[in-house]
């Protein structure tokens, strides 16, 4: 899962971003509403968090302006400001949540993982793809209910082809949602990660489509 946090105080980025990433989110910061106007009309992410009190502007007027040119990814607002006013501004602005500091970084965690998990059109936290399941919460991994013990970028591939599944994933996707846009990887980094994922889970379970991309595939449905 790849985010963006837009956030101007820099301690409170740091922890969170640290804290995220320990999780297995891949995060991306900026302090300004400007920089993250550019970014997410440039990158690609799955989900954005966007304090309302920043620098160069009111948050909701960028997420107003997003909304209005059809920027659907899901964002979650981050602010100190916890009168039903100002949440009822963020919602109107099109926020898909609420979290009013102080936090619990494990809330802010969850509250991501199902607005991600939701914008893929899955409901229940766990997402099975045939014997092959992922715990959206935990972010835990088992195959016929046997634990799958994964790397972080391992894990942050495999969740995006399940949060994806059964649609194909290009490899340009797969590089702007599961990497960071400063350190991409080389054409081959990929098809090493995915090497391994089919040596852990089998080779019949990642379909690969010559000049399409990658594709989960249940085997079970075919039983």
């Amino acid at each position: 899962m790849k985010v963006l946090l837009v956030e101007d105080d820099a301690a409170l980025a740091e922890a969170l971003a640290d804290a995220l990433a320990e999780a297995g989110l891949l995060i991306e910061s900026t302090t300004t509403g400007r920089e993250a106007d550019f970014l997410v009309r440039t990158e690609r992410y799955d989900a954005i968090i966007l304090d309302l009190g920043l620098p160069d502007g009111d948050g909701t007027r960028w997420l107003s302006q997003w909304r209005e040119d059809d920027i659907d990814l899901p964002v979650l607002v981050l602010t100190a400001r916890e009168r039903w006013s100002d949440k009822a501004a963020g919602f109107s602005a099109g926020a898909d949540d609420y979290v009013v500091k102080p936090f619990e970084t494990a809330e802010v965690l969850f509250r991501l993982r199902a607005l991600v998990r939701r914008s893929h059109g899955h409901a229940h936290p766990v997402i099975r793809v045939g014997e092959l399941t992922l715990d959206t919460h935990s972010g835990s991994v088992s195959l016929a209910g046997r634990p799958i013990t994964l790397t972080a970028q391992e894990s942050r591939l495999l969740s995006y082809l399940m949060h994806a599944s059964p649609r194909i994933v290009s490899r340009a996707e797969l590089v702007e949602h599961v990497y960071n846009r400063d350190h991409e990887p080389d054409s081959n980094v990929i098809d090493v990660q995915i090497s391994r994922l089919r040596r852990k889970f089998g080779r019949a379970r990642i379909e690969t489509l010559r000049g399409q991309g990658y594709r989960l595939v249940d085997l079970e449905a075919d039983t």
